[in-house]
């Protein structure tokens, strides 16, 4: 027993990006949305590169014998395995671009090859470089006066080798020219759907820059840095502003040592070696490819298409919940009974209108709120501030270690202080990841609370695109509770104990492993489902497969990465692991432990991750309204019951598609819970709406036999 039914974190990180890259060859997808998972699978390797490779390029510099805790592996073995896995998928991303390419091609937009251009054409583009491209671009020739210059993370460049015309066998230097600054990405040919990009134009006109010089060899290549670094601890015995520090931190991630060079087409091995020196970049991660290097330019071609609706999923809007009667108001509602939302199929707005109302509720005494990651036009940052200004006590814990979302965080953190909310950062040790709101309202002679709790950021944009849940109530003990977690949090302390909130790091885990213990107990008679984004603590997958052993049924919906192996016999084989990958990301966190009269369903912030159960301040919430945790665990049948966007993990590790019966109709679980969305918003009286909603049909079909 042990290791056979364990998979390694980053390798299996891998498979998920790989379904990703499925979307992408899904023909079913309509063509520009396949487009974009391409541009998703191609983001996600790029914070993949920076954050988990860079980490182990620490690991084996400093711990080279260091072995991960699963598989065993060292760090020199897991990058060498990676580089041979993602060698394997570009060449499935190149035929994915390409095929997308060629159907959109049929609408008159073209990424055309720079061979291909007619002679009126090439002039056009030729007396474009001169003009717009020519005067504004840094050109660096590298030698004994001239290092190299810095290669900004992510940033493109067209690398040249040269040798001056005057000498026949002089010495090759080496050029440089940046091609992601200061330019349009796309240069569209006029009158034409036909285009090239920016790096494509500048390789192919390079010899205007170094007159003197003849061009032997060039190519379009990107840098990845690793990025993976935290606020030296010794900072916090400083006095010193932890903004500062996050501010600094910012800064020097982007300087830090290469761990990636991409390629783009075919160059002479002559200029990949210098770079290769250069950069020093072994060859296992120097990467080769057809496609562009970045995909950020698919907005520019999504301007030229947006009229054709066929290349496009059909428009769906969050729906307003059937729970909520518009003209009353959201405080008293929930005083009366727990309210429930589910994103994207429910609408945020719902949220908002809770938090305007405490802003401007003269009876409202406080609002506490844990920010991770917030919108850049956030009306939930709004709401707050318009709080403070109305004299509430408001205490913003504003996270400024949410990775890559640091520099947001500091400029809102900035924005409400100058409001007067009380800004805090979290723990010195501890990212504060939990969702978690109280609004302390004066009742007569009494205080009542308003609790919210949620799987997902306070986000208005992703809101959209994520599906989360966010459950309100007015529940005197988790009032209580939740006021014991925001006291802590002032003080720089994690709480001990709870009443009825499992709160990380000292509470969740070990509640997790007692109600694993206790569905162990009933043998075949118990049941464990849960739904989460990652499954890596080892602890709690011993337990899952003991749990397994037992007899204990276990269904789990983990959408990326998932340690734990499935169907192994002896010891996981009572457990199924599913992953949905679709139109939406899937990122609610649920946990339901037993059936029937015995059933108990929590939501969460936390992915079973040792880095949330163990490191992080994380808040999951039974649901105790037998209505609202029926409709959670509805949701959650339906989702293990998905025959399009599911995959089913084998025992050997590997992810295939769920195989529908015969005769049996399809079921995407995120279109069927739009449509049962439209459906209840479409019953709702109209006297209780303020705007009828708009009626979308979501078609589910049937397979044919």
């Amino acid at each position: 027993m042990g290791e056979k039914f364990y998979d390694n974190r980053e390798l299996s990180w891998l498979k998920f990006n790989e379904r990703v890259l499925e979307e992408a060859q899904d023909c079913a997808t309509p063509l520009f949305e396949r487009l974009r998972f391409v541009q998703i699978f191609s983001s996600n390797l790029d914070e993949f590169f920076m954050i988990r490779v860079g980490s182990l390029h620490d690991t084996m510099m400093f711990n080279p014998k260091e072995k991960e805790n699963k598989t065993n592996m060292t760090a020199k073995e897991q990058l060498s395995e990676i580089a041979k896995r993602v060698k394997q998928l570009l060449p499935v991303k190149d035929k994915a671009y390409s095929d997308i390419m060629g159907g959109i091609a049929s609408y008159g937009i073209c990424h055309i090859n720079c061979d291909s251009l007619t002679v009126e054409e090439d002039a056009f583009l030729r007396t474009y470089f001169i003009k717009e491209i020519q005067p504004l671009l840094f050109t660096g020739v590298v030698d004994k006066k001239h290092p190299v210059p810095f290669l900004k993370n992510g940033e493109i460049y067209v690398g040249v080798t040269l040798r001056k015309k005057d000498e026949a066998a002089g010495k090759v230097t080496f050029g440089i020219l940046p091609a992601s600054e200061n330019f349009p990405r796309v240069i569209w040919l006029p009158g034409t759907g036909r285009f090239i990009l920016c790096e494509e134009l500048i390789s192919r006109y390079a010899e205007l820059v170094f007159k003197n010089f003849e061009i032997i060899s060039r190519c379009i290549f990107r840098v990845t840095r690793n990025a993976d670094i935290a606020p030296d601890e010794g900072l916090y015995d400083h006095d010193v502003d932890f903004r500062d520090i996050m501010s600094d931190l910012v800064k020097k991630r982007k300087k830090l040592q290469p761990v990636r060079l991409e390629i783009q087409g075919k160059p002479s091995e002559d200029i990949v070696e210098i770079l290769a020196k250069t950069l020093r970049v072994k060859e296992d991660f120097i990467f080769r490819q057809k496609t562009p290097l970045s995909m950020d330019f698919l907005s520019a071609v999504e301007r030229r298409l947006e009229k054709q609706s066929e290349l496009f999923f059909a428009p769906l809007v969050p729906q307003r919940s059937p729970d909520i009667v518009t003209q009353k108001p959201l405080l008293q509602q929930v005083k009366q009974r727990d309210i429930l939302l589910s994103y994207p199929y429910e609408n945020i707005n719902h949220f908002i209108k809770l938090l305007d109302e405490a802003a401007d509720d003269p009876d409202v005494v406080s609002i506490k709120i844990t920010l991770y990651r917030v919108a850049r036009d956030s009306k939930i940052i709004n709401a707050l501030i318009r709080a403070a200004e109305n004299g509430k006590d408001v205490l913003a814990l504003v996270e400024l270690r949410a990775r890559f979302d640091e520099e947001n965080n500091i400029g809102w953190s900035k924005q409400l202080e100058d409001a007067g909310v009380n800004v805090i950062y979290g723990l010195e040790e501890l990212k504060v990841h939990s969702k978690l709101l109280l609004i302390t309202i004066r009742d007569g002679n009494d205080i009542s609370y308003i609790t919210q709790v949620g799987t997902g950021n306070y986000n208005e944009r992703t809101s959209k695109l994520y599906t989360d849940l966010t459950l309100v109530t007015a529940d005197r003990d988790f009032g209580s509770d939740a006021s014991v977690v925001f006291n802590a949090l002032t003080v720089g302390n994690t709480v001990e104990s709870t009443n009825k909130l499992l709160v990380a790091p000292k509470g969740l885990k070990s509640r997790i492993v007692e109600l694993i213990d206790n569905e162990i107990t009933y043998g075949k008679d118990g049941y464990i489902g849960i739904k989460m984004n990652s499954l890596t603590d080892k602890d709690i997958i011993r337990k899952l497969a003991e749990a397994s052993r037992a007899g204990v049924k276990i269904e789990l919906v983990v959408r990326g990465i998932c340690c734990l192996v499935a169907g192994v016999e002896g010891d996981t084989e009572n457990i199924r692991v599913v992953s949905i990958v679709g139109r939406f990301l899937e990122h609610s966190r649920i946990y339901i432990f037993g059936k029937n009269d015995r059933r108990r369903v929590y939501i969460s912030s936390a992915d079973f991750m040792t880095r949330n159960t163990e490191r992080r301040v994380e808040v999951a919430a039974p649901v105790l309204d037998r209505r609202l945790s029926d409709r959670i665990t509805e949701m959650f049948e339906i989702m293990l019951r998905d025959n399009v966007k599911a995959r089913e993990q084998s025992s050997d590790g590997k992810y295939r598609h769920v195989e529908r019966k015969e005769g049996e109709a399809e079921l995407n679980s995120q279109l069927y819970f739009y449509d049962e969305a439209y459906k209840a918003a479409e019953a709702i009286p109209a006297e209780s709406v303020t705007v009828k909603p708009k009626v979308v049909k979501v078609k589910l079909r049937k397979v044919k036999k």
